[in-house]
């Protein structure tokens, strides 16, 4: 692969020259921008990042720490990103902390040390002081999905205890009241704010909550279905269940549909977070929108003028949760 000083000779110019034009310094004639650049492509030559970085001090790269890359959510988190990206011509880098403190904390060092100025975290590992720590020494960062008392600032997250509520309240609007709940075993806010909307709910509405109601597992499939299996065992006369999110609402479904029960018949089902698969299993699942794309773009906008030192106003750090009606809740 060609170097520099060869781009540098066939190009008639210095070095240094040279150096300016690769990385778009300002006071460079436009004589030598086209000469380096035509070098550049005759002898194939591909600035290297690491070296480009040492001198901007930016990567022009955003870092993104998402739970699981492979979950759809974070998979239109990351798309929302990048779109607001590539209009900013820059790159994304990404890294996986699976809620887990070292990993999460790794992956972030990863990103830094990579110059990414502007960061968007989702983190439920870490604890509050760290992320606090972490937003004053990187000032391009932001918290998403995630409220932080002391840098509420950076923050953007979803009103997760009032959407779990809105769900659990249009099922008693439909003559529910033996509503089952099938919660995430996470250790995350969410899913204790979730689970504290679902019982306000009830409480609100004069229904007794019940402890044997509720069933959790992991946030997927085949954790909703292990979760329906347990509740339908109890042979506790459900007429409805809310669960974590739409995940666990299909394996639910599918595991309801299998034992010859009719959705939304003889049961119904509400979900959370309004993914693809909510608009795709049969019935289409009434859930609630996560509008996780418009805050991930907000996010990842406001990392970007924070990075450039400019001043970023916002009115609220919570976003509101919206019912999606579908096919899926009935009427008792």
């Amino acid at each position: 692969m060609a170097t520099i000083k060869e781009v540098a000779k066939e190009a008639g110019v210095s070095i240094a020259t040279t150096s300016r034009v690769i990385n778009n310094a300002p006071h460079t004639s436009e004589a030598a921008i086209i000469a380096v650049k035509q070098a550049m492509k005759k002898l194939g030559y591909r600035p290297n990042a690491n070296a480009r970085a040492l001198v901007s001090k930016s990567s022009n790269t955003i870092g993104i720490l998402v739970h699981d890359v492979s979950a759809p959510f974070f998979g239109a988190m990351v798309k929302a990103i990048d779109s607001v990206a590539c209009e900013q011509g820059k790159q994304i880098l990404i890294g996986s902390g699976y809620h887990d403190p070292v990993k999460e904390r790794n992956a972030i060092n990863l990103l830094m040390s990579s110059r990414c100025e502007s960061l968007v975290i989702h983190s439920k590992g870490l604890s509050d002081q760290e992320l606090t720590e972490l937003a004053q020494e990187i000032p391009g960062m932001m918290v998403i999905n995630r409220s932080v008392p002391a840098i509420a600032d950076r923050c953007i997250a979803l009103d997760n205890f009032k959407g779990a509520y809105l769900a659990t309240e249009f099922l008693i609007k439909n003559g529910h009241r033996k509503i089952g709940y099938i919660a995430s075993n996470h250790d995350i806010d969410d899913a204790y704010d979730r689970k504290a909307g679902y019982l306000a709910a009830l409480i609100d509405h004069d229904i007794e909550a019940h402890e044997e109601l509720i069933e959790s597992g992991e946030p997927d499939e085949i954790g909703g279905e292990q979760a329906m299996v347990n509740l339908l065992a109890k042979n506790l006369s459900l007429t409805a269940v809310a669960t974590y999110n739409d995940d666990m609402a299909a394996g639910c479904l599918a595991l309801i549909q299998e034992n010859g029960i009719r959705i939304p018949e003889d049961m119904s089902v509400i979900g959370f977070d309004d993914g693809l698969i909510a608009r795709f299993i049969y019935p289409r699942l009434t859930t609630i929108r996560y509008p996780i794309q418009v805050m991930a773009k907000q996010a990842v906008l406001e990392a970007l003028d924070r990075a450039a030192g400019k001043e970023v106003v916002r009115e609220q750090n919570l976003f509101a949760p919206i019912l999606v009606k579908r096919s899926s809740v009935g009427r008792i």
